[in-house]
Order: structure tokens, then sequence, then C-alpha cells
């Protein structure tokens, strides 16, 4: 695998590019899921290419190939460096990087158990026995489960002569209940939607889940959802729990700190940031005690957005980006840290593969813990809402204005969760929302949550981020207008 990220360096700057790295990737994936006692998907898929991204006439060319042989690996390094010269024609300056160490290194997503080496047949069997426990409730008319599993080995070579050999695995899997009663769906997921709980891990987070047995419990709450009163309007105090909150941190924090959004050069998939240079070290984002960082050290977390070096050679770093309330912070590369007087790189350059070229993306946005246990915040809490699991989200182009859905909430009532409430939604505006927050659940009730499915650029990538989150309250927030009856 190095005489062909060798060879493809040697041939960019034969041809003149001022500075070149090779991803060479090797990646495989499985994906299985289940509907209503059947298989629905048993799928594998392995990939290995090599993408390289140069510099020349200072601007930036890219091209990839899975076609390793030398001649063909040549060719793609020569025509990186062609499209370079043709894109420095229409540039508007010279691309200046921010300095970067040489390193050497190799890293490994620890894990205890390759999901890999464990049987399909036992795979299949687990999410076929939680199927057919939320089956067994009366009502359900649709029960899915789902599990992914992926593995991607990269070389990163570049002309600063670093050599960073990674290797990232991820795991996960979730269930779905749904109900179909009077012309109503209704349903719930677990341990979250959108695929449940992945994480940078082994098997042991698919046992840690224990599917089977939490199975039934949200198969009863989706059919009871039918019989709930349905979720009030108006303004009120509204506790998150920690996976909804994870969402809200990924839409309303997450993407409007990407610095390409903020200086224009990525605004094809979901737009731009209301977050201007202007804002850094000013905006009031949130209350005093709202602290968010950008955490891709292995120290806080196994989330989707741990890793050893980013996709430019740049190591895992914890970023301020929300202190003690005010804005601090962007997601950063070496190309446009330089931008806003940063002297080095966050190190969030990430890419789906190595047919894509890297952007910067999220790594564990998260939302430090506070100082609440949950029950003494309930205790604390009166004439509230609490609510559990995303259902539905919309957020302007800007990141500013913001209307989410969930699955299914609480009333609070004297410091207690009481009645069972369907069709939840709030909406707000943006710092408005993370300054009514007036209290965080401590480190005992937070959890690093797996985004799989974030999209970003054109053509785009999907990337996996993790936000950590515990349960925290909200003031003031507008209830109940999206599935208004």
């Amino acid at each position: 695998m190095r005489d062909w990220a060798s060879w493809a360096l040697d041939t960019a700057v034969a041809r003149g590019a001022t500075y070149a790295d090779v991803r060479l990737l090797d990646a495989r994936s499985r994906n299985l899921s289940t509907k209503n006692g059947t298989v629905g998907t048993v799928s594998e898929s392995e990939s290995l290419g090599l993408g390289i991204r140069v510099i020349a006439d200072g601007a930036w060319g890219f091209a990839a190939t899975d076609q390793l042989t030398r001649e063909q690996i040549s060719e793609t390094a020569a025509r990186a460096v062609a499209i370079a010269r043709a894109s420095a024609r229409v540039k508007k300056k010279d691309v200046v990087l921010a300095p970067e160490q040489k390193i050497t290194a190799v890293w490994k997503t620890p894990i205890e158990k390759d999901p890999f080496d464990v049987p399909l047949d036992a795979l299949v069997d687990l999410l076929l026995r939680a199927d057919q426990e939320m089956r067994r409730v009366a009502g359900v008319t649709l029960a899915e489960g789902s599990m992914a599993f992926a593995r991607q080995e990269q070389l990163f070579l570049s002309t600063q002569g670093s050599e960073i050999r990674q290797t990232r695995l991820s795991s996960g899997a979730g269930l779905v209940a749904t109900s179909f009663a009077e012309g109503e769906i209704q349903k719930c997921s677990y341990p979250n939607s959108f695929g449940g709980q992945h994480a940078c891990a082994g098997y042991e987070l698919i046992e840690g889940l224990q599917l089977v047995e939490n199975a039934g419990r949200i198969a009863e709450e989706a059919v009871a959802l039918h019989q709930a009163e349905q979720c009030p309007q108006g303004r009120r105090t509204i506790i998150l729990g920690s996976s909804q909150l994870a969402l809200q941190i990924h839409e309303s924090i997450g993407h409007p700190i990407e610095l390409d959004r903020v200086l224009g050069t990525e605004a094809n998939f979901a737009g731009m940031s209301f977050l201007t240079l202007d804002q850094l070290g000013q905006l009031k984002y949130g209350s005093d005690i709202v602290n968010v960082v950008a955490d891709a050290r292995l120290e806080h977390g196994p989330g989707l957005g741990t890793f050893g070096y980013d996709d430019e050679g740049v190591p895992a770093q914890c970023i301020d980006i929300i202190k003690d309330g005010r804005f601090v912070g962007y997601l950063s590369s070496r190309e446009t840290a330089p931008v806003i007087g940063l002297p080095r790189s966050g190190g969030t350059m990430r890419a789906e593969s190595w047919n894509r070229i890297p952007l910067i993306r999220m790594t564990n946005v998260s939302l430090l813990p506070g100082t609440w246990s949950l029950d003494a915040l309930l205790a604390d809490t009166d004439d509230a809402l609490y609510f559990e699991t995303n259902r539905s989200w919309s957020i302007d182009d800007r990141r500013y204005h913001f209307q989410f859905g969930t699955e299914i909430a609480w009333e609070i009532k004297a410091g207690k969760k009481t009645r069972m409430l369907k069709n939840p939604s709030y909406s707000g505006i943006t710092t408005e929302f993370w300054n009514s927050c007036d209290a965080i659940c401590g480190r005992r009730h937070w959890t690093l949550w797996g985004t799989p499915n974030c999209g970003k650029g054109q053509p785009m990538q999907t990337m996996g981020t993790g936000h950590g989150a515990a349960p925290a309250r909200f003031r003031n927030v507008l209830v109940g207008v999206a599935y208004a009856q």
C-alpha cells in the first residue's frame, strides 16, 4: 500500500505540485435489517481506492482511482495537478495552509469484540428475537430492527513527510415499533431514532444495548400513544432528553460552526451560517452554564467523531466552541484556520471515502455536563414537558430558526413525570433557545450519541458525528405547533 501512495506523491511533485497528500483507503461494511419477523437486508460491501489532493499554481486539485496499477496511479496524480492548474485560472487568491508537524503514527479504534467475527446467523437471530418481542404487543403494525458495522483502514502520506496508518471501526443498532390506528401513525424507537445508537466501538456496544429486553417497552409505548392527549400549545418550560438534545446540538450548533459554511466556500447542501466572523468572541450564544466543545480525542468517548488524525494528518483535538455561554470557536481546516488568525487547524477535515475530497465535518460536538441529578431536576420543575426521541426536524439554511418534533413527551407536574403526550413539538430561535437553558444534568446522565447520517457537500458525503448531552431544562419555549389538530 505504501508503494501505491508513494507513486502518487512522486508523480504529483514531478508535475509541479507544491503540496500533495494521498489517502489510500480499504473499507468494509456490513448492514442487516429485519421487518415483521422476516429478514429485510443482509449486505456486505468492500471498497479499496486512492485519492490524491494537490496544490499547484496556488489552487487545489483532486483526483481518485480504484485501479491500483502504477500507470493508473500516476495518471490520477497527473490529473489532480492538471485540475489544480485549471482551477488556478479563476482563483481569487493562493491557497495558504496553516503549518503542521510531520507525523509518523499508527492509531486504532480500541474494541473488545470485532463485529465482523460474529456469525451472521447470530446477528440475525438477535434482531428477530427483538422483533418478536415487539410484535407480542397487540396493536403493533410494524416491527423493525437494524444493525450496521464499518471498518476503514487508511494510509495517509504527504509531501511534508507524514505517514499515518489509521483503523476506525464503528458499530450500531436500533429498533422501531410502529402502530397504525384510526388514521394515525405513532412510533417509538430504541435507543434513539434514525438507526439507534452508533459509536466507534465493537460488538460489545450491541450487547450493551439489550435490544430484546427493551423491545416490548417501546412497543407498548407506541400503542399507548394513540390514547394519549395531544401535546398542548403555548409557551412552556421544557426538558429535553439527552438523545433529543444531541440532535438539537447537531443542527443548531454543529452545522453553523463549520468554518467553510461561514466563509461561503461550502453552501451546496443545507446552506451557510448565521455565525459571521464578527461574532467570534462576542456573541452570547447561550446562558452562562452552556459549555460546548468539539472533541475528537478518544478520552472524550468512543463517538462517531472520534479518531487519531483527520484526513489532513492533523491530530485529534479538543476545541472550545461555547465557553460560559460565549461563542469562542469554529471547526477549521489547514486552509481556513489562517483566515481567522488561528495558528493551527482544528483537525476537523474528513472524507466519506477515498473518492471524495475532505471537508470540514463535525467531530464530537458535545454539551458538557452540568451538576443536576435527573431526579433533582424533575423535583425542581413544575408544569413542564419532557421531550424524548426525535421524530422530525426543520431548520433554516443559516441554522437560526428551527422546529423539532419528538416521538413522545411527558407532562411534569409537582416535580414528577405524569401523563404521556402525543405529537409533541417545539420551535425557536437558536440563540434565544440556548440562552433559556437554566439547568443541565450531570455526568451520570450524559451520553455520547452517534449520528451516522450527516450529509454535506456536492456530491453529497455522509459522515458519522458524535454529540454528548445530558437532559437539560429550557424556559419559555414555544411548544405544540407542528402537529396541532
